[in-house]
């Protein structure tokens, strides 16, 4: 039976989605057979997010619908074998959509699968609620900036109110050059702000952001590895800024 996890955030613009996909394309290549939910039913980009959108027919309110089963609006992703894609609402995004519905779907789909990942819309009004109401566990997105960690405080307190089995929390576009002079907050300290266990820290680099999503950074696998075994070991940002040469690393980032 699948763990149901939503990935959410308080703020927009945090790399939520981004979080979401990489991750599942990671538990995907670790041999996990993984459903990636697009629950943003507004702005719904997970299928544009992995590069899937010229290969969507059915969608999830046409699985609600009973245009199709819930497997037929599954998107096998062609780089991935274990990886499906179920996108959100096209046709119609200003349908209202039920938590009870979306759950059915997901409980239908749930027992062919490992993990169904569930790609929450930003902020705390309506389609947060119906995004975390059919999840059984939650990671909560937040950058080192003081509003994104303001937001996710608010997000954290409102998942208290589901129960759910377990809180975790990713701390994304980390700087280790700007934790190293003191000018950034570090996972640490942000983790003691929050009071949530930290499961993953993803750096701020090109390489993630601009990359092609055949090429997950490592710290998306150790994220992974961190959900599957449950042993967090995560990434460390400030590493490659250590030392002599991280040293000028640090200038030359600096200097951009």
């Amino acid at each position: 039976m699948a763990r149901k996890i939503v990935v959410t955030s308080g703020k927009g613009g945090v790399g939520k989605t981004t979080v979401a996909a990489y991750l599942s394309a990671c538990l995907a290549r670790k041999g996990e057979r993984v459903v990636l939910c697009d629950a943003d039913l507004g702005l719904n980009n997970v299928d544009v997010a992995t590069g899937v959108e010229n290969l969507v027919t059915y969608d999830l309110v046409d699985a609600i619908e009973g245009r199709c089963r819930a497997k037929q609006a599954l998107v096998r992703h062609p780089d991935y074998v274990n990886l499906y894609v179920l996108t959100s609402s096209h046709s119609a995004p200003e349908r209202y959509v039920s938590p009870q519905a979306i759950k059915v779907v997901l409980e239908a789909l749930a027992p062919q699968f490992d993990y169904i990942i569930i790609d929450c819309p930003a902020g705390i009004d309506e389609g947060f609620h119906r995004a975390i109401a059919t999840a059984d566990e939650a990671i909560v997105v937040t950058t080192p900036q003081v509003s994104a960690i303001r937001d996710a405080d608010k997000v954290i307190t409102l998942l208290k109110s589901y129960r759910l089995k377990s809180v975790s929390l990713v701390v994304n576009k980390a700087r280790g050059d700007l934790v190293l002079v003191k000018e950034s907050l570090s996972p640490e300290e942000i983790v003691a702000l929050l009071k949530t266990p930290l499961l993953g820290v993803i750096p701020e680099e090109y390489t993630i952001y601009g990359g092609a999503f055949t090429s997950p950074h490592p710290a998306f696998k150790m994220l992974a590895t961190s959900l599957i075994t449950g042993k967090k070991k995560v990434y460390d940002a400030t590493r490659k800024y250590s030392g002599f040469f991280g040293g000028l690393r640090r200038i030359l980032k600096r200097g951009l």
